[in-house]
């Protein structure tokens, strides 16, 4: 057990080279992934059961104290990054309704696990980051399907209510299985603890895998428009996080807890995103989800050395 965690921070620390490496490895070699191709939602699944058993009540009672930060975040998300996803949708692709869609579910399912190791790495406020992104779990089911249904439900068919309860499944069920069992299992869960994040890592790398090598005969047939496609999610992650930083700071809310919303913001579950652009558009759909994935991690890691070398400069003087 004592390797597990060398294991574990040698993952974190170079999460985005894994996530690069991965996706090039799937693209080269799908057919080596088929056997996994249907273990997205299983694997999806795992990730939001392991975030119900790393909630702590310390945790849910300190953010509970002071609602207005979670709030604040929740606001912003739904505002900032909904807003700069549906410009960018229709800016870059008004003539491809596939694509259209697959940006605009990109930016409206709930925050991205790799938002919490980020907010950790940064030090940031990783309670306020494990809220916002319950909170975000528990309303999507209802925003997602209704913002996908309005911004292009007139171009491509949409079955609100066939993603509403592929989330309920996916996501809010096993949130709360995880939660369940703390309660019940207390001693047991606080074993496993330890090593969620580490778990949560493994089950998104599945996702990677399954992802692009299901999407790779779409990636390949729409080579000439990944460039494009590339600069839209970059411009999607990049600014919603800029703008999420300086709005936070503008309202004066502490550091530690502009961080957690800097995350918050930008960084959307774009595995799921993917998961669901397949079941419900078409592998085309599910390419800006997985340009999205790449990205964010990226910008995410880059972003969260930043913080920590601010911290580590403050922590010095």
């Amino acid at each position: 057990m004592r390797l597990l965690p060398v294991i574990a921070t040698f993952i974190t620390r170079y999460l985005p080279l894994w996530i690069i490496g991965l996706s090039i490895i799937a693209y080269v070699l799908p057919s080596i992934f088929r056997p996994i191709q249907g273990l997205t939602e299983v694997s999806l699944g795992a990730i939001f059961l392991f975030m119900g058993m790393s909630l702590s009540t310390e945790q849910i009672i300190r953010v509970i104290k002071k609602p207005k930060y979670a709030l604040v975040g929740i606001l912003l998300k739904w505002t900032i990054m909904v807003s700069v996803t549906i410009t960018i949708a229709y800016l870059f692709f008004s003539n491809n309704s596939e694509l259209a869609a697959g940006i605009i579910l990109a930016g409206t399912v709930p925050s991205g696990t790799s938002a919490n190791i980020y907010t950790f790495i940064g030090g940031g406020e990783v309670a306020l980051s494990i809220t916002l992104a319950t909170l975000d779990t528990m309303i999507s089911p209802f925003l997602t399907p209704a913002l996908v249904q309005a911004s292009v439900g007139k171009v491509v068919p949409v079955d609100g209510l066939a993603i509403f309860i592929n989330i309920i499944w996916v996501v809010f069920i096993p949130l709360f299985i995880g939660l369940f069992l703390q309660w019940k299992l207390p001693k047991k869960i606080a074993r496993v603890r330890p090593y969620t994040s580490f778990l949560s890592q493994l089950a998104l790398f599945v996702v990677v895998l399954a992802v692009i090598s299901k999407a790779q005969p779409a990636l390949l047939a729409n080579l000439n428009l990944l460039p494009l496609i590339f600069l839209a999610v970059i411009l999607q992650v990049s600014i919603p996080m800029f703008l999420g930083f300086y709005t936070s700071k503008l309202l004066k809310i502490p550091k530690e807890n502009v961080i957690a919303i800097t995350f918050h913001t930008g960084i959307c579950n774009t595995a799921l995103a993917s998961t669901l652009a397949v079941e419900h558009f078409s592998s085309l759909a599910a390419v800006p989800a997985v340009a999205n994935m790449i990205v964010n991690l990226t910008i995410g890691a880059i972003v969260a050395k930043v913080f920590e070398k601010q911290r580590n400069k403050k922590q010095t003087q």
